[in-house]
């Protein structure tokens, strides 16, 4: 993994097993419900809902420093500890990362390949759930600069961010074809009310495209022929987004961590919010 910008924010499966008893060490798995978790589970991990533990009834991203401060206490972690995520979705890892990354939490890191390539390598699993002593956690408040609002995002679609032919500010959509055409609203057909399609000028790069097949992440310069080849380079500034900010947090990743992309923020509101909006444009 030495190949990427910044390759000590991620760990391979092999460093995970030999660091699992490590008292400093917290693991965290994300799920959309407890049933993988409680089925089988890497040894020592915590489980995260990303509904009941991470957003709100809206589906908005809980950004609220005290609702922050009571998960990661109760999960038993420190300010002081290293954080590993990971999910059976393997870039459930890196949006973690870009959350308590906003929180201002120092020692994160993202497993490659997730609970897919744990398990492929019958490393070792857990079934009874792990509790550890409740902490008294203390977060920064949001950094903004991690992310961009909805504002912002709708005056880019009207600016003339052009230099010699070429954008300067790129809308990012990294959404499943059938959401960013308007085919679906989140993973399936709209219902009453719910509008579909994308931002007007958004680039669609589904984000699973970063992966190889065992859940990794492609290669450094496999990546950067990836993004370049959609005119995604790092000389722009770009805003991605999907449907609730957890995908495009972990394109932020890819971007600002493994590419060393300098301008990449998350528009966390994603088209959650964006599809909401009253007098907002919408292309299909």
């Amino acid at each position: 993994m030495s190949q990427y910008a910044h390759p000590s924010f991620l760990i391979d499966t092999d460093w995970l097993v030999n660091h699992l008893n490590e008292p400093n060490i917290r693991i965290i798995e994300v799920d959309m419900s407890p049933e993988p978790y409680e089925n089988a589970h890497i040894p020592g991990a915590v489980f995260w809902n990303i509904f009941t533990d991470l957003l709100l009834p809206d589906l908005k991203i809980n950004l609220d420093t005290s609702a922050f401060e009571r998960l990661m206490s109760r999960s038993g972690i420190t300010n002081d500890m290293t954080v590993i995520a990971y999910g059976s979705d393997p870039g459930t890892g890196a949006w973690i990362f870009w959350l308590l990354k906003v929180f201002g939490h120092d020692n994160v890191r993202v497993l490659n390949g997730g609970y897919q390539k744990w398990k492929s390598e019958d490393r070792p699993l857990a079934t009874e759930l792990s509790t550890f002593p409740e902490t008294d956690y203390c977060a920064k408040a949001p950094d903004d600069r991690l992310r961009v609002l909805h504002n912002e995002v709708r005056s880019s679609i009207d600016r003339s961010d052009v230099y010699d032919g070429l954008r300067l500010r790129v809308l990012l959509d990294v959404r499943t074809l059938q959401e960013y055409s308007g085919e679906w609203f989140f993973s399936q057909p709209p219902k009453e009310g719910e509008r579909t399609g994308h931002i007007p000028g958004a680039v669609h790069l589904e984000h699973i495209l970063t992966l190889n097949k065992d859940g990794t992440f492609k290669s450094f310069n496999e990546l950067k022929n990836f993004f370049n080849s959609y005119g995604i380079t790092a000389d722009k500034e770009v805003f991605p987004y999907c449907a609730i900010g957890g995908r495009s947090g972990y394109i932020w990743f890819v971007l600002k961590y493994l590419l060393d992309y300098p301008n990449v923020r998350n528009y966390d509101g994603s088209w959650n919010e964006w599809s909401r909006l009253p007098n907002v444009a919408i292309e299909r």
